[in-house]
């Protein structure tokens, strides 16, 4: 991070001089940093707030060059969630991610991930799998890996990503385009991925049943000044194929569903604390009448000794699905019409609050441990959540050990 000096000497410096310095601040307010999504979303969501495999289609600002140094960095988490006098699933996942610099043009980077699941899942409202002794036992392996190719003012990335559990198959790629203006402070992203699922539970409800996807992205990263920076993204994805969950009873679903998201992040670096302020806000909505907003909040700041601290918070409020039906279990059931029972597809909110402790150790080492504690509830919800579902919560810890080269 750049001392409170060099950052007031900043304003003093001829113009050419200052738009180095912003690259230089941009480089520091949008380092690579693995977003925990929103526990309840979709399929797969208790993995989700683990350390899950990056999407095809990142949010984040792309570097304008290749990157200096190589990246080997190995991350460990342990999840665990519950609800009032119940514990639900826990995960221990290994992370292995890697990014090299093949040339002043072009690098490659990647990572492979193993989750193992155990526990107990909610069939619906507050019924668990594991109060009839089924319990839930799983794992998944994963892998993506991008090339990035930097020409005179664009680069180009070319990606593929497989995941693979006892009961569910995803196979995707992606293409990325960034755009630089001359002055190096604006960048724009095009993007566009598709993933390929197939779906085979254990159950034999369904028997290979396809679900396929297709993104589009567009956004804008501006500099505002030489220590702010602001990021812009709209996501739109349409998907079409099973997206009912075999192993919830009467679970139907509609067979396509179109997302459409917002994103806009802003980063603040404060020359006197030496510390950096992070903000963003996500509005998501979809064809299944969901409306979700969230907010972040993260302070970065380094400490003597190469240490640094980033406490963490983060509000999210969702509207119910259109074919969502609270207690009693059969309520509003119609044969033949998309039904769920599903508490991820309720009305309610969420808190999450969450602390990075970072330690460089020297040698182009480093360390960090991060916490977060996540709660939901539906009265939560600005506006009145959906009645009769108990809350939930989960916590989750990251260890991570780094090394540059």
């Amino acid at each position: 991070m750049a001392s409170a000096a060099a950052a007031v000497a900043a304003t003093e410096r001829p113009r050419k001089a200052r738009r180095r310095h912003a690259a230089k601040v941009r480089a520091q307010t949008t380092c690579r940093v693995k977003h925990v999504p929103d526990l309840p979303s979709g399929a797969g969501a208790l993995l989700a707030a683990a350390l899950a495999l990056p999407g095809m289609l990142s949010a984040d600002a792309a570097a304008q060059a290749v990157h200096d140094q190589g990246i080997i960095e190995l991350k460990y988490l342990n999840y665990r969630d519950w609800q009032p006098g119940a514990d639900r699933m826990t995960v221990q996942s290994p992370t292995l991610y890697a990014l090299v610099p093949v040339d002043d043009t072009l690098e490659i980077e990647g990572s492979v991930v193993y989750d193992a699941m155990s526990g107990a899942s909610p069939l619906y409202f507050n019924t668990l799998t594991g109060a009839s002794h089924q319990g839930v036992g799983d794992y998944r392996t994963a892998g993506d890996a991008k090339v990035t190719k930097y020409f005179n003012g664009w680069s180009l990335s070319v990606g593929g990503v497989a995941s693979s559990e006892q009961d569910y198959l995803s196979r995707g790629g992606g293409i990325d385009v960034r755009i630089f203006s001359d002055d190096r402070n604006r960048t724009y992203a095009f993007g566009f991925a598709g993933t390929s699922d197939r779906i085979n539970p254990t159950n034999g409800v369904v028997s290979n049943a396809p679900r396929d996807t297709v993104e589009f992205l567009v956004g804008i990263t501006q500099a505002l000044s030489p220590t702010s920076i602001v990021n812009s993204n709209i996501t739109y994805s349409h998907g079409h194929g099973d997206y009912s969950d075999p192993y919830k009873t009467l679970d139907r679903r509609p067979s396509e569903r179109n997302v459409f998201a917002w994103l806009t992040r802003y980063n603040e670096y404060f020359p006197n604390p030496d510390g950096t302020l992070r903000l963003s806000y996500r509005l998501l909505t979809d064809s299944w009448g969901s409306v979700s907003n969230s907010f972040d909040a993260a302070w970065v700041q380094p400490l003597p000794q190469g240490w640094s601290v980033t406490p963490t918070f983060r509000y999210y409020t969702q509207s119910a699905a259109d074919f969502f039906y609270g207690p009693p279990f059969g309520n509003g059931l119609v044969f033949g019409e998309p039904y769920t029972a599903d508490t991820r597809l309720a009305a309610f909110g969420a808190f999450t609050v969450g602390l990075d402790v970072a330690k460089s150790l020297g040698n182009g080492w480093s360390t960090d441990v991060r916490a977060d504690f996540y709660r939901q509830q539906s009265n939560w919800r600005i506006g009145g959540g959906s009645p009769g579902i108990l809350p939930f919560s989960a916590r989750w810890i990251i260890v991570g050990l780094t090394k540059s080269f």
